[in-house]
């Protein structure tokens, strides 16, 4: 969990400390349930160092021009557009997406495909089941979820069987299905309540510290969560980002997606990283010229004619 509500000391309870470790350990989510050691205070998602500090790239010209290009290019994505409009006219979630109260499947349904803004806790667990799939994959695993359990509490007290059934079309459900459960037993037996809407008062480094005690929860799903639930200023790296980077030279040629991730939120300005964010996943879907290696097979040429992000490339090599 995160916040206040998670104090240092909730995993020491009597019978078994190995399994409070267990639930409450950092870690993207992966198919291995080996249980992975508490986290340090050196934790990359905290870190505050520059892993490059003589990489001078990018510059805030070239983050604020990038942007503008992709814009006239190919429009701000339609799926980020909710998102885009919370962030500007932020509007408080609804009573039941905060005490968990039940709704309807189709109800449930239409408000995952919608506008109206998920709760904190929603927005988690939807990145979760987001990881290794499909856009759409993910979208229908999570309106699955909550056809079959309308409430969090009917999830947390649920077999975990029954979960993977639901969730089973986005891939890695004994997996994913875990993480939920042992998030969802986190925050009832330490806060009392299945809500993590306190998340919005804390500052970004404390909600990254918070969301990094739980098992399954690593770098890229926290961005995730703090820029698209929470609307602060973070900067996801994913693996069509991370290519971009690279092949721009934002990030050396063998950087690695944590380093990337903390080298480009401190390079990027805030102002953009929302809008670059979104246009630069977008744009790396898309586009075979920047996202992949194509370089080593065709004239560079030829590429820069059909992505004209090329032209900010670092013209050695």
């Amino acid at each position: 969990g995160v916040g206040n509500l998670l104090t240092p000391a909730p995993f020491q309870m009597q019978q078994s400390r190995k399994r409070k470790q267990i639930l409450c350990n950092n870690g993207d989510t992966q198919p291995s349930r080996k249980a992975i050691r508490p986290i340090k205070t050196n934790n990359p998602i905290t870190a505050v160092s520059e892993p490059y500090p003589s990489h001078p790239r990018p510059t805030p010209e070239e983050c604020l021009a990038i942007r503008d290009e992709l814009l006239e290019l190919q429009g701000f994505p339609e799926e980020f557009a909710k998102y885009r409009k919370e962030r500007r006219n932020p509007e408080p979630c609804s009573s039941s997406s905060l005490n968990g109260s039940a709704k309807s499947a189709s109800s449930m349904a239409e408000a995952c495909g919608s506008a109206q803004k998920l709760s904190v806790l929603d927005g988690l667990v939807s990145t979760i089941l987001s990881q290794n799939t499909t856009d759409v994959n993910s979208q229908r695993a999570f309106t699955s979820l909550k056809s079959a359990f309308p409430t969090w509490e009917e999830v947390l007290t649920a077999e975990q069987k029954l979960i993977e059934k639901a969730i089973r079309c986005g891939g890695l459900a004994p997996t994913k299905a875990s993480c939920i459960k042992n998030i969802l037993s986190c925050l009832k037996e330490n806060n009392g309540k299945l809500c993590l809407e306190y998340l919005r008062d804390l500052s970004i480094d404390k909600v990254k510290s918070e969301l990094s005690r739980f098992k399954g929860i690593g770098p890229k799903t926290v961005a995730c969560v703090l820029m698209f639930h929470l609307q602060q200023d973070d900067f996801p790296v994913d693996t069509h980002i991370l290519q971009i980077a690279r092949t721009l030279g934002w990030v050396p040629e063998g950087a690695d997606a944590k380093k990337s991730y903390l080298h480009l939120n401190r390079r990027i300005p805030n102002e953009l990283k929302f809008d670059l964010n979104c246009l630069l996943f977008t744009h790396g879907k898309m586009c075979n010229g920047c996202s992949t290696k194509l370089g080593k097979h065709e004239k560079k040429d030829s590429i820069k004619k059909r992505c004209p992000l090329l032209n900010y490339c670092n013209n050695s090599g």
